[in-house]
């Protein structure tokens, strides 16, 4: 998370912006339109299980069209399953101790 709140804040070189990103995008100043897709993002990486019609609705209510909802859900699943390959791996932490496992 803190690699994707710092490389927001490189590319649109709006730090307050970045923050409340970082603390909780609610929070943030955001367009309708954002808040829309971050909404969906939000329930994507808690639990894809419990989008609903309704939820798709929303998108298209705010101004996203089927193929903008495609792609939102794709870089979506994209990053939530990178972030739990790295993860897995360790990446980003302190490498654990090797003791007994030589």
């Amino acid at each position: 998370m803190e690699s994707h709140a710092e490389f927001l804040r490189l590319v649109s070189l709006d730090e307050k912006l970045a923050a409340a990103l970082r603390r909780d995008y609610r929070e943030a100043d955001l367009s309708k339109l954002d808040r829309a897709m971050l909404d969906y993002v939000a329930q994507i990486t808690r639990d894809a299980t419990k989008i609903t019609a309704h939820d798709l609705d929303q998108l298209r209510v705010a101004g996203f069209d089927d193929l903008a909802i495609l792609q939102i859900n794709l870089i979506a699943s994209w990053f939530s399953y990178i972030n739990r390959v790295a993860d897995g791996l360790g990446v980003g932490r302190e490498p654990a101790s090797r003791e007994g496992h030589e």
